[in-house]
């Protein structure tokens, strides 16, 4: 019985050492063996491509005259904060522009008031700004300026993320690592070297699979999300086998593992 129960209290602990995550497998942005390293204070430059509207994607238009301008000032539209459908929008999750912005149907267009279909599919922000101003022109006699955004950039966050969901963010550009805190962060068993970045294009969805681990990600052309991406984070094994995050799980398990052998072997033994 002793040698059993050495036996059973060895294989536990050897169970649980290997069922601990490491710090290698948890820590972002590392200069990892094989690849050139990347100093902490080295300047990083990247071309940030343009994004190019797709369907379903929504914009955001502002249209105003001269005469708009000189009565109501430069800033005439009322802030998002402050209407209040916008704010409950938000507070549930949703689409804060779904309301108020104009979508890219099927055929890559939007619709204008008066001025009617816009096709602004593959093309840039600046470019749908240039082509609505350009069709305007033919029913407006006054000088217009026209603004164009994105309706922010939306994505969703799959997995082993501690808040996942899907989200909206008013930016016109953010990281991957600010999408990820922006969802709470990875869990601790989350395999962070095998994130996958599902990415729409014109031409259909493609897989890319991103390493949070190796500071070469910033030179990717994936560490800038784009509207509609979504992330899915896979678990690592140690979920599977129901082990502990750190060692103070695990040593909690093996431990509580040993005192159910003990009572078992007590009461065998009797």
């Amino acid at each position: 019985m002793r040698k059993l129960f050495s036996m059973l209290c060895f294989g536990l602990v050897f169970w649980g050492s290997l069922s601990c995550v490491s710090n290698e497998k948890i820590i972002y942005l590392q200069n990892l063996e094989g690849n050139e390293p990347i100093p902490d204070d080295e300047l990083i430059s990247y071309e940030i491509p343009e994004y190019k509207l797709q369907y379903n994607d929504i914009v955001d238009v502002n249209i105003q005259t001269v005469e708009d301008l000189l009565l109501n000032g430069f800033n005439n539209r009322a802030a998002v904060g402050g209407n209040p459908q916008m704010q409950v929008a938000g507070q549930g999750g949703g689409d804060i522009y779904y309301m108020t912005g104009y979508t890219v149907d099927r055929e890559g267009n939007i619709r204008l008031p008066i001025v009617g279909a816009i096709n602004v599919k593959d093309k840039t922000i600046e470019e749908a700004r240039i082509q609505i101003e350009s069709q305007l022109k033919q029913y407006v006699t006054t000088e217009v300026y026209v603004k164009v955004k994105l309706g922010g950039i939306r994505y969703s966050a799959l997995g082993e993320f501690r808040r996942p969901g899907k989200f909206v963010v008013l930016q016109d550009r953010m990281t991957i690592f600010e999408a990820i805190a922006n969802a709470g962060d990875l869990t601790n068993i989350s395999k962070r070297d095998e994130i996958l970045l599902i990415r729409q294009y014109p031409e259909g969805t493609k897989l890319h699979r991103l390493n949070l681990n190796d500071r070469q990600l910033i030179r990717s052309p994936y560490y800038f999300i784009q509207p509609n991406d979504q992330l899915y984070a896979e678990p690592m094994k140690v979920r599977e086998i129901g082990a502990g995050e750190n060692a103070a799980q695990s040593l909690a398990l093996i431990i509580s593992a040993i005192t159910a052998a003990v009572l078992i072997i007590n009461v065998a033994t009797r």
